[in-house]
């Protein structure tokens, strides 16, 4: 198959998107398919024997890592040259529009999959009044596409609320190799508690950036003082954070990458995830498949990933003394966390990159049935004659 992707975000940046395209890109290419990458600028060249067309454009100002591209002729004209079977479009908000446009004009099957919460998040990056315009848009945009994809139930529920239609799962996966309870380490515990390796660690990975409603744990801080909080990664809201969490127990270890990401998952005591947005939480995937017992949010599609009292504990993201109860209980349970780490490990060996990526092509199979079944229909609606009035 010959696929053509769009995506806001590329190598080498890091976060969920990215790091879901790297994988299906890698699996793609080992099964013998042609891809072909639409990115913006500052994006590798290439991927994994994927070529990169890079589009230019500029900042935006909330995230000035993220570019807001401009439309661009070569757009159609690449995508004519590669001829695609598909375009998938990732989480289309400015370059994944101009794609999907250039593939109706080419008349080429869509598929566009939705990753991220924007109406949720816009309040929380003052720009709460756009946000009735943000779903007449973003309605707009998927029912452009041929098919529509994401990554959980709860998120494809609330597409369809909002009139979205054709919407499929495409959840994505873990490198269950990498990300195993074997790496935990006592070198990554002294370096993640601050140097004390024998106190019960909190973790968090991922971005910093108010979304994620990692001022929240600051309450279980404060109730369990003998604990210690590592936050692993960084953002815009970084600063902002040293400043709420100054006096704490808690050390900012900044990126981490591969075996030391995966040491820093299987070496924490348990993994906070206390974010209302969350349309999957790749990071809690990976705390799941390093054996780490997982708390997060009863949110987003996060339920769809944790069941309660399984492999993983949920709570009320807005009540204190439910995510302090959780905590204290759990970290003073020993035998608790050792029978949910052992599900959770179960659940994400189920979740591995290549049979998501084999589930990702059945949807573009679907996408071009459907795509054909329609130019069908609409050629012969063009040849009927006129009915008379």
């Amino acid at each position: 198959m010959r696929i053509a992707l769009f995506s806001e975000v590329f190598v080498p940046k890091i976060d969920g998107i990215t790091n879901r395209l790297r994988n299906t890109i890698e699996c793609l290419r080992d099964d013998g398919h042609e891809v072909l990458v639409f990115a913006p600028e500052g994006a590798a060249r290439e991927h994994a024997g994927a070529r990169v067309v890079r589009v230019p454009g500029l900042p935006f100002p909330p995230y000035p890592e993220l570019r807001a591209t401009l439309p661009d002729p070569r757009i159609a004209w690449e995508l004519a040259r590669f001829r695609p079977d598909v375009v998938h479009a990732v989480g289309p908000a400015c370059l994944g529009v101009w794609g999907i446009a250039a593939a109706r004009a080419l008349r080429l099957p869509i598929v566009a999959s939705y990753h991220t919460d924007l109406p949720g998040y816009m309040p929380l990056h003052g720009l709460g009044w756009a946000r009735p315009a943000a779903w007449p848009l973003l309605r707009a945009v998927h029912n452009a596409a041929t098919l529509n994809l994401t990554p959980s139930r709860p998120t494809r529920s609330e597409l369809m609320q909002h009139g979205i239609w054709n919407v499929g799962l495409w959840r994505g996966g873990v490198d269950t190799d990498l990300f195993h309870p074997e790496r935990r380490s006592l070198d990554m515990r002294a370096r993640l508690s601050g140097g004390r390796p024998d106190a019960p660690i909190l973790l968090y990975a991922g971005r910093l950036s108010p979304e994620k409603n990692l001022e929240s744990l600051a309450w279980a801080l404060d109730a369990i003082p003998h604990a210690r909080l590592a936050l692993v990664g960084d953002g815009p809201g970084r600063a902002r954070l040293e400043r709420v969490f100054a006096g704490t127990h808690t050390t900012f270890a900044g990126f981490l990458r591969g075996a030391e990401l995966a040491a820093a998952f299987a070496s924490a005591d348990v993994f906070v995830m206390p974010s209302k947005t969350e349309t999957l939480g790749f990071v809690v995937l990976e705390a799941m498949s390093a054996g780490t017992p997982v708390v997060a949010a009863r949110a987003g599609g996060i339920p769809d990933l944790v069941t309660h009292e399984e492999d993983g504990l949920l709570y009320d993201p807005d009540s204190r003394s439910e995510l302090t109860g959780v905590l204290t209980e759990l970290l003073e349970q020993r035998g608790r966390r050792a029978f949910l780490a052992r599900n959770a490990r179960k659940r994400a060996e189920e979740c591995t990159w290549a049979a998501e990526t084999r589930r990702l092509l059945r949807h573009y199979a679907k996408a071009i049935q459907l795509h054909r079944r329609s130019s069908l229909v609409a050629r012969l609606l063009w040849r009927a004659p006129a009915l008379e009035a």
